[in-house]
């Protein structure tokens, strides 16, 4: 009983530090959203006022705009917390590193990705996307965007110990993206054609299975490393 309201205890003081630290830092929280929807209004203007166009790519474009905003603050994901030195604290802390590294992960994706998985239906009718497609796509954004940030924190672990690593993380991040854009992307325009969904999201909740119980430990393993 102890350790469980040790890692309850744990897991609030870090939500509601992070949630301070967001909200001193609102603009640049802002930063992922913003650059989404500019990304969506680019891609609108660039197709043209064709609905038909851009009904046909929008699954692919929304999803693109949604994993690149998530990679946009991929790299401060540990990095601030490895300047001011409260990652050796995380490491001497009575409670397993996994688990801390798994609540920071949470807050990435409740902070990056959860305000765009809300926006997603406004962003959808910018590329006049058909509703119909609209329940595929969230629930693919809502399988695979946990995901992209569980891999991520493993990448960002990694690079934690460099100086500079924005670009690297990026290079790292991209190849282990592409099959979850890929089934994201391709369950809804499965979707569309008429086709069964069922194949892509089970194969993205399996995945995020295996990336709940695995990343966070790889990623404090990749901690420990970066910082012995």
């Amino acid at each position: 009983m102890d350790g469980d309201v040790s890692l309850l205890q744990s897991a609030r003081a870090l939500v509601v530090r992070d949630l301070h630290l967001v909200w001193r830092r609102r603009g640049d929280a802002l930063q992922p959203a913003l650059f989404a929807l500019l990304m969506v209004v680019l891609f609108a203007l660039a197709l043209g006022n064709e609905p038909a166009t851009l009904a046909r790519v929008a699954p692919a474009v929304l999803w693109l705009a949604v994993l690149l905003a998530g990679l946009l603050s991929l790299d401060s994901l540990f990095r601030g917390d490895a300047e001011d030195g409260s990652l050796e604290q995380w490491m001497l802390a009575p409670v397993p590193l996994a688990w801390l590294v798994g609540v920071r992960t949470a807050m990435h994706w409740a902070t990056t990705a959860l305000p765009l998985l809300l926006a997603a239906p406004l962003l959808g009718e910018m590329l006049h996307l058909p509703h119909g497609q609209l329940p595929v796509l969230l629930a693919s954004l809502a399988l695979g965007t946990p995901l992209l940030s569980l891999v991520g924190a493993v990448v960002a672990a990694l690079t934690v110990g460099m100086r500079r690593s924005g670009i690297l993380v990026a290079l790292l991040a991209l190849p282990l993206y592409v099959p979850i854009l890929v089934f994201g992307a391709g369950s809804v325009t499965a979707a569309a054609q008429g086709h069964d969904v069922a194949g892509a999201m089970l194969l993205l909740a399996a995945g995020l299975v295996v990336a709940v119980v695995l990343a966070p430990m790889a990623a404090a393993a990749a901690i420990r490393i970066a910082l012995n």
